[in-house]
């Protein structure tokens, strides 16, 4: 979940050679004056349970429950003194997936593959409620951004590059999420995204396009890191009008560079460095873009809040 300015909250599970389940709750604030620590929570889950249908969570001192109607989660935690979680996101757009089940699959048996990841999306919602930190309570009204992430093999055979965007607007969102896998399975490129106007999906599907247009060597890391990005989305209305959207823009001062080792639950330290080669870092920022959108021939332009991360791993 993803709202600004500007938190990020989710509950990571693992399961380890089939022993046991591990199971975190991780809470992410980005102060918008530049100045403040980003504050980062992350807390290990135990009496961990999940709902008859596997959509609400629950967890000593934490839960994530859906609604009866479907229309909206709950999440609360009380894991962390220093971020006490309290928020409800409500979907005010239809949720969509690529294919039939949002399932990528690894392998040369598709009945049968080695790995796969699922992906869903909210990607217009409403949120209310707060988080309590240690200075204060934070109220999170405002615009988010929901997804689902089911990761069933390493980290570092999933993907080599992710890039993600997530743009917000008075009127029009635009979601993206961009990965590569690593040569072991071909370089491909997947992607998955959507332009939603209001409480309507316009288009989504397999699509979305990022170019990093300007980049900085880290020195801390040698990754190019984006300085500038263009996301590009193409596609069709359910009229069959064609859609087509950019926004193309410096990505201004990172909200963060997250060194995935040392900030990562421990069982997933364990799985990515036992790879050789493997540095993962994760690039993270929030800059005023604009949207321009075609439909047909329409021109429409709206500028909003853009949620974006690249992501370097091997």
């Amino acid at each position: 979940m993803a709202t600004w300015a500007g938190s990020r909250s989710s509950i990571t599970t693992s399961r380890k050679s089939g022993l046991r389940t591990t199971c975190q709750f991780n809470t992410k604030i980005y102060y918008p004056d530049g100045t403040t620590p980003n504050l980062w929570s992350s807390d290990p889950l135990s009496n961990i349970d999940f709902d008859d249908d596997k959509f609400s969570f629950f967890a000593d001192g934490c839960s994530m429950e859906l609604s009866e109607d479907g229309s909206f989660y709950t999440i609360k935690s009380a894991t962390n003194e220093a971020s006490l979680v309290n928020l409800k996101i409500i979907r005010t757009a239809p949720g969509f997936m690529a294919g039939k089940n949002g399932t990528t699959t690894y392998g040369t048996d598709p009945k049968e593959p080695w790995g796969s990841m699922r992906h869903a999306f909210w990607p217009r919602c409403h949120v209310e409620g707060s988080i309590i930190t240690k200075a204060g309570e934070i109220d999170f009204l405002g615009k988010g951004f929901f997804s689902f992430a089911l990761q069933g093999m390493k980290p570092h055979h999933a993907a080599c590059r992710w890039n993600f965007a997530n743009f917000q607007g008075p009127t029009y969102s635009a979601v993206m999420m961009e990965f590569i896998t690593p040569p072991s399975y071909g370089d491909t490129v997947v992607r998955v995204g959507g332009i939603v106007k209001d409480g309507k999906i316009l288009t989504a599907g397999n699509m979305g396009i990022c170019t990093h247009t300007a980049v900085t060597q880290d020195s801390e890391n040698d990754w190019p890191e984006p300085t500038a990005a263009k996301y590009h989305w193409e596609g069709k209305t359910a009229e069959g009008q064609a859609v087509v959207a950019d926004i193309d823009g410096a990505l201004g001062k990172r909200l963060d560079r997250v060194d995935v080792m040392a900030e990562v639950p421990g069982f997933v330290k364990n799985i990515v460095a036992a790879a050789a080669g493997t540095r993962p870092y994760i690039y993270q920022y929030a800059p005023k873009l604009e949207l321009t959108l075609k439909i047909g021939d329409e021109v429409i332009q709206e500028k909003g809040a853009c949620y974006t991360e690249a992501t370097f791993i091997s």
